[in-house]
């Protein structure tokens, strides 16, 4: 079958992730690339890969079935808005906008022309993330009653050294929460309302290094989530899910999200389901065991999911309106921080 034809919107550094994707695939190809800055230029020329320096510029030039946008958030709209307008699907990077009102214009746009929006939130894409929501849907574990996030890391100081990192808005909230947002509406259920606690008197800088938040699910499960990027432990996500290279293996299994109910829990990224196979009772002995699953970059399996909504018409797992709610209850995690105030929420 002939490859997909893909647009890449931003040769940035994950752009260039999604470009190496894309290479190893064997069944996506980049047929044009569009960056506006001198170090993409080069990075095309480096790559033997065709240079345009806009999106207007490729998307004029026809030939993409899809469009990767990689781009820096505020350009998602505009970028977004014109793949529409050319009747291309694309696969924006998170967060889908920077304002709900945005993401819902987005969301609008794409439901009236018809064109898909799919949102990078890549961890839905995760087999380990899948497994543990059809565990939770098949009643795996009862009636949910709570579950802890732990999304604890050190980002060093040459991380800051980007002035827009220093300020509201650059902090662990808006740039890693909003992961661990998703995957809570994805694997637990929809949030009805949100409290938050952020701090930044570690480093002293005007955005937030650390924030301690709770989430109330429709579903009456409760879920806490400690963050900080300015702890040194082994306890998120991204350090032991083996999701990207660039992180370091743990030496030990380590986990990082802790699901509970009525008849189970579960422990992420290991897939150890914890339940009592006769009384139910804290003095009776409980049962450990595994899940197996098969591994795979959920990189790839994200790809492939764009290339069935291309061609063959799937769904988007994660489109423009599912992504701006995950953008709404990670904007009121900011807001009700800033004013020490339960916050509901309201989808439409």
């Amino acid at each position: 079958m002939k490859p997909l034809s893909i647009g890449l919107v931003g040769a940035g550094a994950i752009g260039r992730m999604h470009a190496d994707v894309i290479a190893g695939s064997g069944f996506a190809e980049i047929v044009a690339v569009a960056d506006p800055t001198e170090a993409g230029r080069l990075y095309c020329l480096e790559r033997g890969l065709p240079w345009c320096s806009s999106h207007h510029a490729l998307l004029e030039a026809g030939g993409v079935e899809a469009l990767i946008i990689a781009t820096p958030n505020q350009s998602h709209l505009e970028i977004g808005l014109a793949a529409i307008a050319h009747g291309v699907p694309a696969l924006i990077e998170k967060p889908v906008a920077v304002t709900v009102a945005e993401g819902e214009e987005l969301s609008a746009a794409s439901a009236k022309a018809g064109v898909p929006i799919l949102v990078g939130h890549h961890r839905r894409h995760n087999p380990i993330i899948a497994k543990a929501r059809e565990l939770v849907g098949q009643g795996a574990l009862g009636r949910l009653t709570n579950a802890t996030v732990l999304y604890t890391f050190f980002k060093h100081d040459a991380y800051f050294d980007l002035a827009w990192r220093r300020e509201p808005g650059g902090g662990p909230i808006l740039i890693n929460l909003i992961h661990e947002i998703d995957l809570i509406r994805f694997v637990c259920g929809e949030v009805a309302a949100v409290q938050a606690v952020t701090s930044g008197r570690v480093r002293g800088l005007p955005v937030e290094d650390t924030a301690a938040v709770l989430l109330e699910l429709e579903n009456g499960a409760l879920v806490t989530v400690s963050l900080s990027d300015t702890a040194v432990t082994p306890w998120s996500w991204d350090l032991v899910s083996g999701e990207l290279p660039n992180y370091p293996r743990q030496e030990k299994p380590v986990n990082s999200h802790f699901i509970s109910g009525t008849e189970g829990s579960l422990a992420l990224p290991s897939l150890d389901h914890w339940r009592y196979d006769g009384e139910k009772s804290w003095f009776a002995p409980i049962t450990q065991e595994a899940i197996p699953i098969e591994r795979e970059s959920p990189y790839i399996r994200q790809l492939r999911h764009l290339f069935d909504v291309v061609r063959h018409g799937a769904r988007p797992l994660i489109d423009a309106a599912d992504a701006t709610r995950t953008l709404k209850v990670t904007l009121a995690v900011q807001d009700a921080a800033r004013q020490r105030q339960r916050l509901e929420m309201q989808f439409g």
